[in-house]
């Protein structure tokens, strides 16, 4: 495989790295490129224990960018499970779906421990996941230990190594948890569209709450048109804008939002009397009057000369 790559390429010298550091399998993961692609490796977890997968042995894909690692690789689960759906690429903040919180001291032993960790975790509608009862997903978890990957040609009976109680795995497990606890599970928005979801939180926040993160200019440029709420100063410039009312329920920074917006929107004095149409006192009667007699003036001196002018040749004539 090294021949066929270029060993000067970052992703290449990080991928073949971790690919000798995963090359043993422990009792908890096990993760290996294909032997044809480095680019795309094949993993295998356990499923965490005092859940509803212990017992499961689970497989998957792991589909990495050629920017790794400063970009972040895809999950896909094979093995049915109740917490993923299968052969569809999973939503994580360490996975494809986020890459904004990926970062680039993250492995792929990290993205194992994280899956590890974020089983017993709801999927709260997030993509690729799902929410079986506790039922279905030890039923799935026993039937797990089956399958066999055709991709790779490892059968899950003989993947990993037997599960030991001792020091080692009892860290593999804390840190499992610990990873899932910091690396948060993107959930996607609704389909109402008004709240969003981080897993191990449970927190529901309205959108109220989520215009606290967003810039105050473009809070300024929403605040008129949300909820159909219309500025009576902007229709009318002369009538003086109403006295918000006073909402207990927003938070000082959404009010001092809200009043920034009031501002920008109503016009100011100076503006209202630039957009009113000017006097003009300017009397151009007078002007026009003077024109006039001074062009007869000149047309009387200029006929009077001709006149003059005319008599004189007579008068020599005759």
């Amino acid at each position: 495989m090294e021949t066929r790559y270029n060993l000067k390429s970052p992703a290449v010298k990080r991928l073949m790295k971790e690919a000798a550091e995963l090359k043993d399998p422990t009792d908890h993961y096990h993760a290996q490129p294909l032997e044809d692609n480095l680019f795309e490796w094949h993993f295998t977890v356990r499923g965490p224990p005092d859940s509803d997968f212990d017992g499961g042995v689970y497989h998957g894909r792991i589909v990495l960018p050629p920017e790794y690692p400063m970009k972040p690789p895809s999950i896909i689960l094979l093995t049915a499970n109740g917490r993923f759906e299968v052969g569809k690429k999973i939503c994580l903040s360490i996975s494809g779906h986020h890459p904004e919180t990926w970062q680039p001291s993250w492995s792929i032993r990290t993205a194992l421990l994280a899956i590890i960790g974020f089983m017993p975790t709801k999927g709260e509608g997030a993509i690729g996941s799902l929410d079986y009862t506790p039922e279905e997903r030890r039923a799935l978890a026993k039937k797990s230990q089956d399958f066999c990957c055709e991709g790779c040609g490892f059968a899950m009976k003989d993947v990993l190594l037997p599960l030991k109680s001792g020091s080692d795995s009892s860290q593999a497990d804390e840190e499992a948890k610990e990873l899932a606890r910091q690396i948060s599970f993107k959930a996607e928005v609704n389909s109402s569209g008004k709240t969003i979801t981080e897993s191990d939180l449970n927190h529901s926040f309205s959108l109220h709450d989520l215009q606290d993160d967003i810039p105050t200019t473009f809070q300024g440029a929403t605040a008129s048109t949300s909820y159909g709420v219309q500025n009576p100063s902007a229709a009318s410039p002369e009538q003086p804008a109403q006295p918000a009312a006073k909402n207990t329920s927003l938070s000082p920074r959404q009010r001092r939002a809200q009043q920034q917006s009031q501002r920008r929107s109503s016009p100011s004095p100076d503006v209202i009397q630039g957009q009113q149409p000017r006097d003009n006192h300017t009397d151009h009667g007078g002007s026009a009057v003077l024109i006039v007699i001074l062009t007869l003036a000149l047309a009387a001196l200029i006929f009077r000369r001709i006149y003059l002018a005319n008599e004189y040749i007579f008068d020599f004539e005759i």
